[in-house]
């Protein structure tokens, strides 16, 4: 049944999508991690670290544009209210061995609803803005490994991804 553990909450009795009522449930502290990746070319990367994309700051404009994201989760997931966050945090960092960038992003509110929507999406922007900052170096880059990775609070609990080889 919908909304049972492992339930669709969104499909109503007759499989219609609808909006969850969350009047009801307990404001709680709510937080969410997610991550994701940029893959590219080591000589991209460089070029991002050292400063010297044609379109500017990379990874702070990517940051910024995840943090203005999670604030519009809403207005793009047509299903998820409109949350007043507290916190929305992203890191952006090297990583040699993929060659490229990691994104995390976490988000935190007290209230209804859960923030692992606007994590994702904070996620999600901030990978295709590191994208479109660097295009023109590098068109073969992959976005990839978008995925939540924490969240706590609310009635269903805290979960942690387990480790994956």
């Amino acid at each position: 049944m919908a909304g049972e553990r492992g339930g669709l909450t969104h499909i109503d009795a007759s499989g219609e999508a609808n909006m969850v009522d969350v009047g009801d449930k307990a404001e709680t502290v709510r937080i969410a991690v997610a991550e994701g990746s940029v893959r590219m070319r080591p000589e991209t990367l460089k070029l991002i670290l050292e400063g010297n994309a044609r379109k500017g700051d990379v990874i702070g404009t990517a940051r910024l544009a995840g943090i203005m994201a999670a604030k519009q989760t809403a207005s793009l997931i047509p299903l998820c209210h409109p949350l007043m966050l507290t916190k929305v945090s992203v890191d952006i960092t090297e990583d040699a061995d993929l060659p490229g960038l990691r994104v995390e992003a976490m988000a935190k509110l007290s209230g209804r609803t859960g923030v692992e929507m606007e994590a994702l999406t904070a996620v999600s922007v901030a990978c295709l803005t590191i994208y479109d900052m660097a295009k023109a170096a590098d068109r073969e880059m992959e976005i990839g490994g978008i995925r939540l990775v924490a969240k706590s609070g609310g009635r269903s609990g805290n979960y942690r991804r387990r480790e994956q080889d």
